[in-house]
């Protein structure tokens, strides 16, 4: 009898320390829950930084982005949408990935302005050859790494080529991407005025092994002229989750 009340007792202890180790993950889940901001859309501009973008071309695209995102037409998108917010980092992708603007909530012209700002003053952090594969689930890590809790999450792709010469392949990155429930997009960057197009047909290219999940749609910039109303347009149609089918984006005019 003896031996089976020490049996008791030390189940019993066992019992109350699971307990009180249950009780301490709980809460302490509910804490973090709690911590975690919330937006109506989790968005990585992953913007091409490879060889073939120089050190101009780099700072030509950070303003076209940072005129786009404090453009009036996409500050009015965000303060219409559902959450009236939008999670937005701003990372360059080469052979490696660098994050220039960490993730930033945006409401509105201010929060706008303030992100816009931030894109200029890093240096450049992301060289050498293509690594699509690898930049597409940085993103993806991005995303679920972050203290972020949203519905929807989209990784906004740019670049002038298709080349994959390091890391994981194209095609097993963006099935990775997909199964998380990311909808990946693209923005080609047309050459025209070096002759560098980057392959035979890089829109047909983007559309068949870049964008994928639901919704995801491909805006074309044609070149320098165009950039910043392309990444304008594309972003009023994320943050309103629709696509260049069945929503009319006038340009300078919504």
């Amino acid at each position: 009898m003896y031996q089976i009340a020490i049996g008791q007792k030390q189940l019993g202890a066992s019992v109350v320390m699971f307990l009180r180790v249950f009780l301490l993950l709980v809460l302490t889940g509910v804490a973090a829950a709690q911590d975690r901001r919330e937006a109506g859309l989790e968005l990585v501009l992953l913007a091409d930084a490879s060889g073939s973008i120089d050190t101009e071309e780099l700072a030509f695209q950070r303003q076209g982005y940072a005129s786009a995102i404090t453009d009036p037409a996409v500050v009015a998108a965000i303060e219409s949408s559902i959450y009236g917010t939008i999670a937005v980092t701003y990372v360059e992708w080469a052979s490696n990935t660098a994050v220039v603007v960490d993730w930033m909530i945006i409401d509105g012209a201010e929060t706008a302005e303030t992100f816009a700002k931030a894109l200029t003053g890093p240096p450049r952090q992301a060289y050498g050859g293509n690594a699509i594969g690898g930049a597409l689930l940085d993103a993806k890590r991005l995303i679920e790494v972050n203290d972020i809790r949203a519905p929807r999450a989209v990784i906004d792709f740019s670049g002038d080529s298709i080349r994959n010469f390091s890391g994981p392949s194209i095609a097993s990155a963006r099935q990775e991407v997909l199964a998380a429930g990311i909808t990946i997009n693209a923005l080609p960057i047309l050459r025209p005025e070096d002759g560098r197009r980057a392959g035979a047909n890089l829109e047909k290219e983007y559309a068949d092994r870049i964008i994928g999940g639901p919704g995801a749609f491909m805006v074309t910039a044609e070149g320098r002229a165009s950039f910043a109303e392309a990444v304008r347009r594309k972003l009023v149609l994320e943050i309103s989750g629709q696509t260049p089918e069945n929503y009319n984006v006038a340009a300078g005019r919504d």
